[in-house]
């Protein structure tokens, strides 16, 4: 019977032993331990076929560390931080966003097609409909950051010398987001600062792509829907509605704001251009910045894309970073094709 109970409790230990360690280990390989702690954890419950002996060695406190993490450090940004908003039609092709941010996720909104994953409750208000539908869908579980995206991977406004989107999500500097809370992805000037918009000013008139359309109709949108704020003189960002914010960020408003303000965009009579562009030069002011947002080209270009030293900056550009195109279609074959049809260099991926 003594036997017995030996032998049984000799199984338990290993049972238990065993178990501890597996634990261990699922811990050291989500946590990327290096490969010799394991080895001390093994060391530290040694047995043998006939019964346990006493470990001589014990934990030091480097490896209670290591195993448990200093939790007095700042947390270290991964790819599982991040994620992409993205507004898309479903004839647009998106498929550049997992070649080259596989680790990303990406939160492709197909805002015409009903049947989608991810659609939303109307095609209205281009891509603000997207970016306030999911803000409120994921409010309660935002990642640290979301950027907040077109679909096409060459569009005329990526602040680029190519247009090309994939430079500018690959630079993007994450610990400046994480102290700003907001960052627009254009740095140049032109078109939107040093100022777009002027409420008091602008008279309101049918034609929404006339500049002076959004004024007076941005003046009573505002008090409407930021009734907190005072109307700004001003208002100035760099167009053209892609940009990145902070859990913290887009979380310093509750979320029945964004409800509010999707309903808005969900009842407005204003058509797209003009209910569109109110929120193209109010998410700055939503997320927690001054009315006129347009820090100068070459600090935005080195804290924003880490591009420091840049030459030949003014206030408001970096000569050979961008050149407004002269038409907002970019022609068959970019980039390696140019507006006339001549061979262009191009050495992106």
């Amino acid at each position: 019977m003594l036997s017995l109970d030996l032998r049984a409790l000799k199984a338990l230990y290993i049972i238990t032993t065993s178990a501890f360690l597996s634990f261990l280990i699922v811990f050291y390989s989500h946590h990327m331990v290096a490969s010799d702690v394991i080895h001390s954890l093994v060391s530290a419950f040694p047995f043998t076929n006939d019964k346990p002996v006493p470990a001589e060695s014990t934990f030091d406190t480097n490896t209670i560390e290591l195993i448990l993490g200093n939790h007095n450090e700042e947390p270290i940004l991964g790819d599982h931080d991040i994620e992409l908003v993205v507004a898309s039609l479903k004839e647009q092709n998106t498929s550049w966003y997992s070649v080259y941010f596989p680790d990303w996720k990406h939160n492709i909104y197909i805002v015409n097609d009903l049947t989608a994953s991810l659609t939303v409750p109307r095609n209205k208000g281009h891509e603000a409909m997207v970016y306030l539908t999911y803000i409120i869908d994921r409010y309660d579980n935002l990642p640290n950051n979301t950027v907040f995206l077109h679909a096409d991977r060459f569009q005329w406004h990526n602040d680029n010398p190519d247009y090309d989107g994939v430079p500018l999500l690959r630079d993007l500097q994450f610990a400046y987001l994480q102290e700003e809370g907001y960052v627009n992805l254009r740095c140049v000037w032109v078109l939107g600062c040093p100022a777009a918009i002027h409420p008091f000013n602008d008279e309101a008139i049918s034609d929404e792509h006339n500049e002076q359309a959004t004024g007076e109709i941005f003046r009573q949108v505002f008090e409407e829907l930021l009734p907190g704020h005072p109307v700004p003189t001003e208002v100035g960002v760099s167009c053209c509605s892609q940009f990145a914010a902070t859990r913290e960020a887009i979380q310093q408003r509750p979320k029945d704001d964004y409800i509010r303000f999707r309903e808005w965009l969900l009842n407005t009579p204003f058509q797209d251009g003009l209910s569109g562009r109110f929120f193209e030069y109010s998410w700055h002011i939503i997320f927690g910045k001054d009315p006129v947002y347009c820090p100068s080209a070459a600090d935005c270009y080195c804290k924003v894309y880490g591009m420091c030293d840049l030459p030949n900056c003014t206030t408001g550009e970096c000569k050979g970073r961008y050149n407004l195109p002269p038409y907002a279609t970019l022609p068959d074959g970019w980039p390696r094709v140019g507006w006339n049809g001549e061979e262009r260099p191009f050495s992106g991926p």
